[in-house]
């Protein structure tokens, strides 16, 4: 499995919680927030100011750690 960027972020948190980590150093804290369960992470990443390249790639590179 690949994160992508239209993934919703509740998604992958549901099915893959070892990233929160990942989410919350990009200061993505609000995972149990309203917004969560249906943007997707390009939406939030863009939400806050986020590099939505950089987050994919981190969440992906831990997810192959995990």
């Amino acid at each position: 499995m690949k994160v992508t960027r239209d993934m919703g972020i509740q998604d992958v948190v549901d099915r893959l919680p070892q990233l929160v980590p990942v989410f919350l150093k990009y200061g993505l804290g609000c995972l149990g927030c309203a917004a969560a369960r249906f943007e997707s992470i390009e939406q939030g990443a863009m939400a806050h100011g986020i590099d939505v390249d950089a987050l994919i790639k981190d969440l992906n590179l831990a997810l192959e750690k995990s």
